[in-house]
C-alpha cells in the first residue's frame, strides 16, 4: 500500500514539472549593477579582547586567577574584473596569550585538582584566496549582500609552559591548516566610497595536522578532518572597505 502511495506522488511530481516547464514565467527579477567592473576593494577588520580573572568561581572550578587577551588583524585586497564579481585575497594574523595563576577542580568532596603556574602563548598567520560575488537589494545602491568562497592555507606556532623551578616543563607545537568555506555577508555603504561589511561562516571543509615537542625529547602528531553546514556565530566579522 506504501509503494502505491509512493509511486502515485513520483507521478504527480512528474506531471507538476512537466506542465511547470510549459509555462512562460515572468518573475521580473533585475539585478543592477552593485559594484561596478574594474573597481578596487580594499580594507581591513581589526578586534582586540582582553580579560581577567580574580578569585573567580564557575561551576566546577574555584579559585580561578587568570589573565590573556586576543588580537587579530585581516587585510584584503580584491579587484572587481566582472560586474557584481570580484576576486582577491585575505591575510591574516592573530596573536593569543592566556596565563593561569591557580585554580582549583571540584568534582566532588574527594576528588580535588590544582592546577597552577600555566601559560601559552600562540601566534596563527594565513592567506586566503577569496572570489565574492554581490547581489544587489532591489535597484539599492547602498544595501547589498555578497557571498564569499575562501580557500585558506594557515599556519600557527604556540608553546605551552607549566610548573616551576625543577617541575617546569614545556610543549611547542606547529600546525598547517587548510580550510574551504563559503561565508555569506551584507555590506552597506557610508558613503560612495566607504562600506561596513558583516559575515558569517556557514559551510566549511577543515584539514588540520599539528606537530608537538614536550621537553625537547618528545615527539607526537595529531590530523584532524572536519565538515560542517552550520551557522557558525563564532566566525561573525566585522569590517570597513574602501571601494575605489
Amino acid at each position: 500500500m506504501v509503494k502505491k502511495y509512493l509511486v502515485f506522488i513520483i507521478l504527480a511530481l512528474c506531471v507538476h514539472t512537466l506542465y511547470a516547464q510549459e509555462q512562460d514565467f515572468q518573475r521580473k527579477i533585475e539585478l543592477t549593477t552593485f559594484v561596478p567592473k574594474g573597481q578596487w576593494i580594499m580594507g581591513s577588520s581589526v578586534s582586540f579582547s582582553e580579560y581577567n580573572q580574580k578569585n573567580y568561581q564557575f561551576l566546577i572550578v574555584d579559585g580561578l586567577n587568570s589573565d590573556g587577551y586576543t588580537f587579530k588583524v585581516t587585510p584584503m585586497l580584491f579587484y572587481a574584473f566582472k560586474d557584481n564579481l570580484a576576486a582577491g585575497a585575505k591575510f591574516s594574523y592573530k596573536r593569543t596569550l592566556f596565563r593561569l595563576d591557580d585554580a582549583t577542580l571540584n568534582i566532588d568532596p574527594d576528588n580535588q585538582f590544582d592546577v597552577s603556574d600555566l601559560y601559552q602563548l600562540k601566534h596563527t598567520y594565513g592567506g586566503m584566496a577569496v572570489l565574492r560575488n554581490y547581489i544587489s537589494l532591489g535597484s539599492s545602491r547602498r544595501f547589498g549582500l555578497y557571498c564569499d568562497m575562501q580557500i585558506e592555507i594557515a599556519g600557527s606556532q604556540s608553546k605551552v609552559v607549566s610548573g616551576k623551578g625543577d617541575d617546569l616543563t614545556g610543549t611547542y607545537s606547529t600546525s598547517t591548516d587548510f580550510n574551504l568555506g563559503v561565508a555569506p555577508g551584507m555590506v552597506a555603504f557610508i558613503n560612495n566610497y566607504t562600506a561596513v561589511e558583516v559575515s558569517v561562516g556557514v559551510l566549511g571543509f577543515n584539514f588540520s595536522r599539528t606537530r608537538q615537542v614536550t621537553d625537547q625529547v618528545y615527539v607526537g602528531e595529531r590530523s584532524m578532518n572536519s565538515a560542517n553546514f552550520r551557522i557558525n556565530i563564532f566566525s561573525i566579522g566585522m569590517g570597513i572597505t574602501f571601494y575605489l
